[in-house]
Order: structure tokens, then C-alpha cells, then sequence
């Protein structure tokens, strides 16, 4: 059966965050917090914004789903998106129509979006097929 373009997308960004958890000062190991990140309950909207080039995102949590935006496409393309909560963030995989597979991850961190005065609470990474995007997250609360 051939494997779904998501698996792998799933593997590196688990994998990533497990790494990103592990990242620490040198004797750190022994009590380090093991929850998941709890920074963005499960039923928020995450809203995505970035620029050069611009785009957005806003993840639907409780309803699995996405849409990612772009000035040619304002209305966004929907996806199924799956929610990993690692130790030090969030990471959304799925794929749109077109096939290119989709990886986001939300981390906290002030981020500025270099354009306005506005600071966001949470930063945003994501590879959405051969694409590197950068950009800052929020969610209403």
C-alpha cells in the first residue's frame, strides 16, 4: 500500500519537537517537564499571519481543519489538519488538494511581524511543499 505524503511529514515534525523538547542546559534531564504543551487549549483558533511572502492560516482545532491563505487565494484552501502537542509547542500536518504536503508549528515566543508595532504571543513556522514560511500566531484569549 503506497504511504500517505502526510506520514512523513508527521515523523519529521514529531521528531523535531522531540528534539526541540530534549534542547536544554547541560544536567537539565532530571526533572524537565514531560506534559504536553497546554499554552493553547485544544478548542482555540489559531490564527497564522506572515509576510514576504505574504499568508495566513487559521486552524480550526476542535473542528480538524485549516485554511491556508495567500493574496491570490484570500478565501484559503481547507485541509484536514492533525494536531501534535509536543513538549514545547504545536505542530499541525495535512495535505491540500494540489497534494503538497503541510507542516506547522506554533511555539511560544514574542514575534513581531516586522511590518506594524504589533508583538504576537506565539511564533509560526511552516512547509507547505518545498516552501519555507515564517510568521507570528494568536489566538483570542
Amino acid at each position: 500500500m503506497p504511504s500517505s505524503p502526510t506520514r512523513p511529514a508527521s515523523a519529521v515534525l514529531a521528531a523535531c519537537l522531540v528534539l526541540a523538547a530534549c534542547a536544554g542546559e547541560e544536567g537539565d534531564a532530571i526533572g524537565r517537564d514531560t506534559e504536553p504543551f497546554s499554552g493553547i487549549a485544544e478548542d482555540e483558533v489559531i490564527e497564522v499571519t506572515g509576510n514576504e511572502p505574504f499568508w495566513g492560516m487559521t486552524i480550526d482545532q476542535a473542528a480538524g481543519v485549516a485554511a491556508y491563505s495567500t493574496p491570490e487565494n484570500i478565501d484559503g484552501t481547507r485541509f484536514k489538519a492533525a494536531r501534535f502537542a509536543g513538549n514545547n509547542g504545536l505542530g499541525f500536518t495535512g495535505t491540500l488538494a494540489s497534494g503538497e504536503g503541510v507542516v506547522v508549528t506554533i511555539t511560544p515566543g514574542e514575534c513581531s511581524d516586522g511590518m506594524t508595532d504589533r508583538t504576537y504571543p506565539f511564533t509560526a513556522t511552516a512547509k507547505i511543499g518545498g516552501r519555507d514560511l515564517e510568521g507570528c500566531a494568536f489566538t483570542d484569549s
